[in-house]
């Protein structure tokens, strides 16, 4: 599941969109994600017939892009299930104290529809985008809060290192998740809870074992400095 997760990637291709402007993406990712949470009915239609544009335009094969809702099959299946029994409306299912209602049902296929289409969009913006163009385009939107003292180039810099080691930590999680299931350890066996108990000192390591810490602290001093050289010229 780890190697499913697409957000914070980057494919390289030649397609109209990763080569539009980095501001124009970003602002238009963000127009839509709150778009997503306002229209209705016809709404979804145009929002699926805008991705599938997109996702066209990208030139980045559908099923690495799908490939990434694997990752939050969980949240989804709880959003669903909370807005199924806990939406009052008109009931259609009464088991004991479970009851379903109509309204329920909608509102979890609407949220649903919404949280997949907000994974994929946003996806398809960090698919199509490199982490330095990302943290540019930030500073150049949040240019004019500089005026008053707002640290807009500390703020784009953790966003940059941030996107930067969403692939790097993955990578070095699933090299050791496979170091551990060669000396027996089970990380698919057992229910949920059991399966994020065990996954618990899986990460632990990832995040604090001396090579990952050291590449960490290495990399976020490099890019720092390379960033204020940046600054120094502008």
């Amino acid at each position: 599941m780890l190697r499913d997760i697409t957000l914070g990637q980057y494919y390289p291709a030649d397609s109209i969109l990763h080569r539009l402007d980095p501001r124009v993406k970003f602002v238009g990712t963000l127009v839509y994600v709150i778009s997503l949470f306002l229209f209705h009915n016809w709404g979804y239609l145009l929002g699926t017939v805008f991705l599938a544009v997109m996702i066209k335009l990208s030139k980045v094969p559908f099923k690495f892009i799908t490939k990434g809702l694997k990752s939050i099959f969980v949240l989804l299946a709880i959003t669903m299930v909370f807005n199924i029994l806990f939406t009052p409306g008109e009931v259609l299912v009464r088991i004991w104290k479970i009851t379903i209602t109509r309204e329920g049902v909608a509102m979890a296929c609407r949220m649903s529809v919404r949280l997949i289409f907000l994974m994929i969009g946003s996806s398809l913006m960090t698919l199509t985008t490199t982490p330095n163009q990302l943290t540019d385009a930030l500073e150049s939107l949040l240019g004019p809060l500089k005026k008053i003292h707002v640290p807009v180039h500390e703020i784009s810099m953790m966003m940059s290192i941030a996107l930067r080691f969403i692939p790097i930590l993955l990578e070095e999680t699933d090299k050791i998740m496979k170091a551990q299931m060669a000396r027996g350890a089970d990380f698919e066996s057992g229910n949920i809870i059991q399966r994020v108990k065990n996954m618990v000192p899986l990460l632990c390591r990832c995040l604090f074992q001396p090579s990952a810490v050291q590449m960490i602290w290495r990399w976020r001093w490099k890019h720092a400095a390379t960033m204020e050289e940046r600054e120094e010229h502008r």
